[in-house]
Protein backbone atom coordinates (compact mmCIF):
# COMPACT_ATOMS: atom_id res chain seq x y z
CA UNK A 1 0.00 0.00 0.00
CA UNK A 2 2.96 2.50 1.02
CA UNK A 3 4.72 1.55 -2.49
CA UNK A 4 1.30 2.38 -4.77
CA UNK A 5 0.77 5.79 -2.76
CA UNK A 6 4.58 6.53 -2.79
CA UNK A 7 4.34 5.69 -6.75
CA UNK A 8 1.10 7.65 -7.23
CA UNK A 9 3.09 11.07 -5.52
CA UNK A 10 6.18 10.49 -7.48
CA UNK A 11 3.68 10.10 -10.55
CA UNK A 12 1.60 13.26 -9.50
CA UNK A 13 4.53 15.45 -9.16
CA UNK A 14 5.93 14.68 -12.20
CA UNK A 15 2.63 15.30 -14.09
CA UNK A 16 2.15 18.17 -12.45
CA UNK A 17 5.75 20.07 -12.94
CA UNK A 18 5.54 18.24 -16.77
CA UNK A 19 2.42 20.78 -16.93
CA UNK A 20 3.42 23.75 -15.32
CA UNK A 21 6.98 23.31 -17.79
CA UNK A 22 5.06 23.47 -20.60
CA UNK A 23 3.75 26.61 -19.49
CA UNK A 24 6.52 28.62 -18.50
CA UNK A 25 9.11 27.46 -20.46
CA UNK A 26 9.79 29.28 -24.04
CA UNK A 27 9.91 26.27 -26.60
CA UNK A 28 13.14 24.80 -27.75
CA UNK A 29 14.81 26.19 -30.60
CA UNK A 30 15.00 24.79 -33.74
CA UNK A 31 18.10 22.16 -34.68
CA UNK A 32 20.69 23.31 -37.18
CA UNK A 33 21.79 21.23 -38.88
CA UNK A 34 25.32 20.66 -39.05
CA UNK A 35 26.81 21.22 -42.59
CA UNK A 36 29.61 18.42 -43.66
CA UNK A 37 32.81 19.53 -44.73
CA UNK A 38 32.55 20.91 -48.26
CA UNK A 39 36.34 19.11 -49.12
CA UNK A 40 37.04 15.82 -50.63
CA UNK A 41 39.67 13.55 -49.24
CA UNK A 42 42.05 14.50 -52.40
CA UNK A 43 41.65 18.24 -51.68
CA UNK A 44 42.88 17.69 -47.77
CA UNK A 45 45.80 15.40 -48.72
CA UNK A 46 46.96 18.34 -51.88
CA UNK A 47 46.49 20.76 -48.82
CA UNK A 48 48.37 18.27 -46.43
CA UNK A 49 51.37 17.65 -49.29
CA UNK A 50 51.53 21.31 -50.03
CA UNK A 51 51.55 22.67 -45.90
CA UNK A 52 54.35 20.00 -45.68
CA UNK A 53 56.85 20.88 -48.53
CA UNK A 54 56.34 24.61 -47.81
CA UNK A 55 57.64 24.89 -44.80
CA UNK A 56 54.64 26.28 -42.88
CA UNK A 57 55.74 24.46 -39.41
CA UNK A 58 59.25 25.69 -39.84
CA UNK A 59 57.51 28.71 -38.51
CA UNK A 60 54.13 27.60 -37.12
CA UNK A 61 54.62 24.56 -35.43
CA UNK A 62 55.42 24.69 -31.45
CA UNK A 63 59.05 22.59 -31.12
CA UNK A 64 60.47 20.56 -28.64
CA UNK A 65 64.15 19.75 -28.22
CA UNK A 66 65.70 17.02 -29.40
CA UNK A 67 69.81 15.66 -29.82
CA UNK A 68 68.94 16.90 -33.60
CA UNK A 69 67.53 20.40 -32.88
CA UNK A 70 63.91 21.22 -32.89
CA UNK A 71 61.57 19.05 -33.95
CA UNK A 72 57.59 19.67 -34.66
CA UNK A 73 55.68 18.84 -31.28
CA UNK A 74 52.45 16.69 -32.92
CA UNK A 75 50.55 17.75 -29.76
CA UNK A 76 50.59 21.10 -30.62
CA UNK A 77 50.02 20.99 -34.25
CA UNK A 78 50.47 24.23 -36.70
CA UNK A 79 48.96 26.51 -33.16
CA UNK A 80 51.27 29.15 -33.61
CA UNK A 81 53.53 30.59 -30.83
CA UNK A 82 52.38 29.04 -27.75
CA UNK A 83 50.83 32.09 -25.51
CA UNK A 84 52.02 30.52 -22.33
CA UNK A 85 55.92 30.98 -23.67
CA UNK A 86 57.62 34.31 -23.19
CA UNK A 87 59.42 36.41 -25.98
CA UNK A 88 62.66 37.00 -23.54
CA UNK A 89 65.05 39.78 -23.62
CA UNK A 90 66.15 41.30 -26.82
CA UNK A 91 69.08 43.23 -27.09
CA UNK A 92 67.87 46.57 -29.50
CA UNK A 93 71.21 46.77 -31.03
CA UNK A 94 71.47 43.34 -32.28
CA UNK A 95 68.69 44.42 -34.54
CA UNK A 96 70.78 46.97 -36.48
CA UNK A 97 72.15 43.93 -37.82
CA UNK A 98 70.63 40.75 -37.31
CA UNK A 99 66.73 39.25 -37.67
CA UNK A 100 66.47 36.91 -34.87
CA UNK A 101 64.68 33.65 -34.09
CA UNK A 102 62.81 32.44 -30.73
CA UNK A 103 64.78 28.40 -30.73
CA UNK A 104 61.73 27.28 -31.48
CA UNK A 105 61.06 29.46 -34.39
CA UNK A 106 58.00 30.89 -33.52
CA UNK A 107 58.86 34.31 -32.83
CA UNK A 108 61.10 36.98 -35.36
CA UNK A 109 62.68 40.13 -34.52
CA UNK A 110 63.95 42.37 -36.79
CA UNK A 111 63.35 45.89 -37.96
CA UNK A 112 59.54 45.74 -37.75
CA UNK A 113 59.60 44.77 -34.02
CA UNK A 114 58.79 41.47 -33.05
CA UNK A 115 56.26 38.98 -35.02
CA UNK A 116 54.67 35.68 -33.67
CA UNK A 117 53.59 32.99 -35.82
CA UNK A 118 49.96 32.96 -36.18
CA UNK A 119 47.57 29.57 -35.19
CA UNK A 120 46.59 27.57 -38.25
CA UNK A 121 44.56 25.35 -36.29
CA UNK A 122 40.63 25.12 -37.10
CA UNK A 123 39.89 26.55 -33.17
CA UNK A 124 38.23 29.67 -32.92
CA UNK A 125 41.52 31.28 -31.77
CA UNK A 126 43.41 30.11 -35.10
CA UNK A 127 41.18 30.04 -38.39
CA UNK A 128 38.54 28.68 -37.08
CA UNK A 129 36.08 30.86 -38.32
CA UNK A 130 38.00 32.21 -41.53
CA UNK A 131 36.25 31.65 -44.63
CA UNK A 132 38.34 30.33 -47.37
CA UNK A 133 37.78 33.64 -49.00
CA UNK A 134 40.32 35.53 -45.77
CA UNK A 135 42.76 32.23 -46.19
CA UNK A 136 43.31 33.47 -49.68
CA UNK A 137 43.34 37.17 -49.22
CA UNK A 138 45.89 36.55 -46.50
CA UNK A 139 48.42 34.45 -48.46
CA UNK A 140 48.29 36.41 -51.78
CA UNK A 141 47.30 40.21 -50.47
CA UNK A 142 49.52 39.76 -47.31
CA UNK A 143 46.64 41.19 -45.22
CA UNK A 144 46.15 39.97 -41.30
CA UNK A 145 43.51 37.67 -40.63
CA UNK A 146 42.37 38.02 -44.43
CA UNK A 147 40.70 41.46 -43.94
CA UNK A 148 41.85 43.91 -46.51
CA UNK A 149 41.35 47.27 -44.12
CA UNK A 150 43.55 44.86 -41.74
CA UNK A 151 47.68 45.53 -41.27
CA UNK A 152 50.23 43.85 -43.19
CA UNK A 153 51.56 40.31 -42.53
CA UNK A 154 55.13 40.89 -41.21
CA UNK A 155 58.37 39.60 -41.75
CA UNK A 156 59.25 36.51 -41.87
CA UNK A 157 56.02 35.79 -43.54
CA UNK A 158 56.74 35.06 -47.11
CA UNK A 159 53.16 35.83 -48.65
CA UNK A 160 54.79 37.43 -51.40
CA UNK A 161 55.80 33.90 -52.75
CA UNK A 162 52.34 32.43 -53.03
CA UNK A 163 50.71 35.80 -54.70
CA UNK A 164 50.76 33.62 -57.67
CA UNK A 165 49.75 30.25 -56.60
CA UNK A 166 46.60 28.89 -58.10
CA UNK A 167 43.81 29.06 -56.54
CA UNK A 168 42.81 25.69 -56.45
CA UNK A 169 46.21 25.01 -54.57
CA UNK A 170 45.25 27.84 -51.97
CA UNK A 171 41.96 26.28 -51.61
CA UNK A 172 43.56 22.62 -50.96
CA UNK A 173 45.60 24.32 -48.09
CA UNK A 174 43.08 25.99 -46.33
CA UNK A 175 40.99 22.43 -46.59
CA UNK A 176 43.56 20.65 -44.73
CA UNK A 177 44.41 23.09 -42.10
CA UNK A 178 40.22 23.56 -41.46
CA UNK A 179 40.53 18.83 -41.34
CA UNK A 180 43.56 19.95 -38.41
CA UNK A 181 42.93 18.92 -34.62
CA UNK A 182 42.10 22.36 -33.46
CA UNK A 183 44.38 23.85 -30.71
CA UNK A 184 43.45 26.52 -28.45
CA UNK A 185 46.07 29.47 -28.52
CA UNK A 186 45.67 32.70 -28.23
CA UNK A 187 49.23 33.89 -30.10
CA UNK A 188 50.50 37.34 -29.10
CA UNK A 189 50.08 40.71 -31.16
CA UNK A 190 53.20 42.06 -32.71
CA UNK A 191 55.09 44.01 -30.97
CA UNK A 192 56.53 47.13 -32.72
CA UNK A 193 60.53 48.03 -32.49
CA UNK A 194 59.82 51.04 -29.76
CA UNK A 195 58.36 48.75 -27.73
CA UNK A 196 60.86 45.71 -27.37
Amino acid sequence: MKNQYVSATLLGLFLGTAVLTSFTSKPAPPKRLVKNQPYTKAQIEKGKYLITIMGCGDCHAPKTMTPQGPVADPQLGLSGHPARIPMGKVTKNALNDWVLFHPMSTIAVGPWGASFAANLTPDATGIGSWSEEQFIIALTEGKSKGIRAARPLLPPMPWLSYTKMKREDLVAMFAYLKSCKPVENVVPQPISLDKL
